[in-house]
C-alpha cells in the first residue's frame, strides 16, 4: 500500500480539463532498447507503394528511384514489391520506371479495373485483363477494400469478395501464376460505435471517413467471411491476406486459416500496433508457420525510421517501445514488445517467402 501523507496540492487549471488529445503520458519505465539501424539479413519489402495511385498529386510517390535505391541498400533492403501497377499505360510505366530498369530490385503488381463492373459480362472481362496485365509484365494482383466496402454492380448490388461472378478472376491469377495481395475489411474498431469504448476514439474522431459503423457497409465478421469462402474455393490460387491476415486482432482466426488453407498467407505491414501489444501469440503463430509471413511496411513513400522501427519489432526482445512516431499515436495509444525471432524464422519471414512468391526480386 503507499502511504499518505496529508497535504495540500494544488492542481494546474489547465490540467484538470485536459482534453485527451493533448494527454501524452511520458513512460517512467526503465527498460533496454537495442536500435536496429540496418537488417540482420536480406529483406524484401512486400507490400510497398511507389506509383502514383495514391499521390495527392499526381506524381510518383517516389520522385527519386535512386535515393530509393541508395537508402535500400543502406538498410540490407534486397527488393521492394509495388502494389501500384494498376492496368494499361500505367501498369507499363512502373514496370518501365522500376523493374526493367532496376532488374532485381522491384517487382509491380497490377490491379483489377473495377469500371467494368458498370455493364453486365464483367467476370470475363475482368479476367481477360488480368491476363493481359500478366502478359505485360506483373507479377502479382493487389486486391484493395473497396471490393466489399464500396463497388457495386450495373444493377447497385454491393459485391463482396466471394460474389461466384468474381470466380473467373480468382481461378485466372492461379492459372497465369499471379499471387493475390488482399485487403479485406479494416482494423476490428473501425466497424464499432465511435464512442467512449472504441479503441481507435482518436484515429477516427480525426478521420471520421475511416469508419464503417453503418447499415450501409457489411460487418466485419461478414467481410473476413467472404474472404475465407474465396480462398476455400480456389485452393489453387495463392492469397496473401495483407496486414496479417485481414484480421490481426484475432491471431486465432488467422492460425485456423494459416492451419486449414495451404494457399493462404499473410504479411505484417502496417500492423506492428497490433502485433506488438501480443507478442509472445504473435511470434508462436510466426514459428509455427515460419513459410507463410512476409514483412512489409506500407509506407507511403517509404520511411527510413519505420523500417528500423520494424527491424527493432522482429529482431529484439525490446519491451515497451513505440510503434509510430505519432505523438500521440493515433493507430493506437499502447506501446509495442518485439518478438525477438530466431535466425532461421527471421530469414524466411524478411525475404524468403517473397523471394518464393515473386520470383522476379530472385532475379
Amino acid at each position: 500500500m503507499i502511504p499518505h501523507f496529508p497535504h495540500e496540492t494544488v492542481v494546474p487549471a489547465h490540467v484538470k480539463d485536459l482534453p485527451l488529445a493533448q494527454y501524452t503520458p511520458r513512460s517512467r519505465l526503465v527498460v533496454g532498447a537495442h536500435e536496429v539501424e540496418r537488417a540482420s539479413l536480406p529483406v524484401v519489402d512486400a507490400h510497398i507503394h511507389l506509383g502514383r495511385w495514391l499521390s495527392e498529386d499526381g506524381g510518383w510517390v517516389v520522385p527519386d528511384v535512386g535515393a530509393l535505391i541508395a537508402m535500400m541498400d543502406e538498410l540490407g533492403i534486397r527488393g521492394m514489391v509495388n502494389l501500384d501497377g494498376r492496368w494499361g499505360k500505367e501498369l507499363d510505366e512502373n514496370l518501365e520506371r522500376y523493374d526493367l530498369a532496376h532488374p532485381g530490385r522491384f517487382a509491380t503488381f497490377c490491379h483489377v479495373d473495377w469500371r467494368e463492373l458498370d455493364t453486365p459480362g464483367f467476370a470475363e472481362r475482368i479476367a481477360a485483363g488480368i491476363r493481359r496485365a500478366a502478359e505485360s509484365g506483373a507479377v502479382g494482383l493487389k486486391v484493395w477494400k473497396d471490393l466489399g466496402l464500396q463497388l457495386h454492380d450495373h444493377d447497385g448490388t454491393l459485391v463482396m469478395v466471394d460474389d461466384p461472378r468474381l470466380d473467373p478472376l480468382w481461378a485466372t491469377a492461379g492459372e497465369v501464376g499471379l499471387p493475390i495481395w488482399i485487403h479485406t475489411a479494416d482494423p476490428v474498431a473501425f466497424f464499432d460505435p465511435i464512442d467512449e469504448h472504441n479503441e481507435r476514439l482518436e484515429l477516427l474522431l480525426a478521420r471520421p471517413d475511416w469508419s464503417f459503423a453503418d447499415e450501409r457497409f457489411p460487418s466485419f465478421e461478414r467481410l473476413v467471411e467472404a474472404l475465407e469462402n474465396a480462398v476455400s474455393r480456389h485452393p489453387d490460387t495463392t492469397f496473401i491476406g495483407v496486414h496479417m491476415g485481414c484480421y490481426p486482432e484475432n491471431l486465432q482466426w488467422v492460425g485456423r486459416m494459416l492451419d486449414t488453407y495451404p494457399n493462404f498467407h499473410v504479411d505484417i505491414a502496417a500492423r506492428i500496433a497490433e502485433l506488438g501489444r501480443q507478442p509472445r501469440a504473435t511470434r508462436e503463430l510466426i514459428l509455427r508457420h515460419p513459410d507463410r509471413v512476409l514483412f512489409g511496411t506500407d509506407e507511403i513513400p517509404p520511411d527510413r525510421g519505420s523500417y528500423q522501427r520494424h527491424f527493432r519489432f522482429l529482431e529484439t526482445a525490446d519491451e515497451h517501445f513505440p510503434h509510430s512516431d505519432q505523438d500521440p499515436p493515433l493507430m493506437g495509444r499502447w506501446a509495442i514488445s518485439g518478438l525477438d525471432l530466431p535466425q532461421d524464422a527471421l530469414r524466411k519471414v524478411y525475404a524468403d517467402n517473397a523471394l518464393r512468391l515473386v520470383p522476379r526480386l530472385a532475379s
